[in-house]
């Protein structure tokens, strides 16, 4: 029973990887069922340590939508920002649906720093590194100026074009994967 919840999310991981990478995007059909799952997994089981840790066993719906709401709430500003696609945003909310509250946060952050190796990779893929390194520089520039003036803004000019949409289920899935077997092995996350 301990691995049916690991086969579950690596499948649904997978499902939105292939997608993404296809179509760059990720459908409804394969997160809003592996939410459902998540919840009645938490919900249904024996209490326990996670799905993914020893002693097995759910953490309550509670938790569970806790870790939905943070998983949302991570990637929501850059989808408000346009930065990311919807699919992204509920993808990892799924994955904090999975995880729960209490680990959310590491996978959420490993995530972010698999999306930005991600990105240099891709950008390099597509000899637009030059370009993406200095739209980070003029935005980073941009702000500090903003802040320090007392009022941040947005941009007058718009950065150089991006390099592609950026298939992001790989680095949530990988980022997922990696704390997932960590949680296996050690019953934690280091974070």
């Amino acid at each position: 029973m301990s691995t049916l919840p690991l086969l579950l999310l690596f499948a649904l991981l997978g499902a939105a990887v292939i997608t993404d990478v296809r179509a760059r995007r990720i459908p409804n059909a394969v997160v809003f069922p592996g939410m459902l799952a998540a919840f009645a997994l938490h919900a249904l089981l024996p209490a326990g340590a996670g799905l993914f840790t020893t002693p097995a066993g759910g953490l309550g719906l509670l938790s569970a939508l806790g870790g939905f709401a943070l998983g949302l709430g991570m990637l929501l500003p850059m989808y408000a920002l346009r930065l990311m696609g919807a699919g992204d945003v509920k993808l990892l909310a799924m994955v904090g649906a999975f995880v729960g509250a209490g680990q959310i946060l590491t996978v959420g952050l490993v995530t972010l720093v698999a999306g930005g190796v991600l990105a240099l990779v891709f950008a390099a893929w597509q000899r637009n590194l030059r370009r993406l390194v200095g739209n980070a520089y003029h935005m980073a520039l941009h702000t500090t100026y903003s802040a320090l003036a007392g009022a941040v803004t947005a941009p007058t000019v718009p950065p150089e074009a991006a390099s592609g949409r950026l298939p992001y289920a790989i680095a949530i899935a990988t980022a997922t994967a990696g704390c997932v077997l960590w949680l296996r092995v050690h019953g934690e996350l280091p974070l």
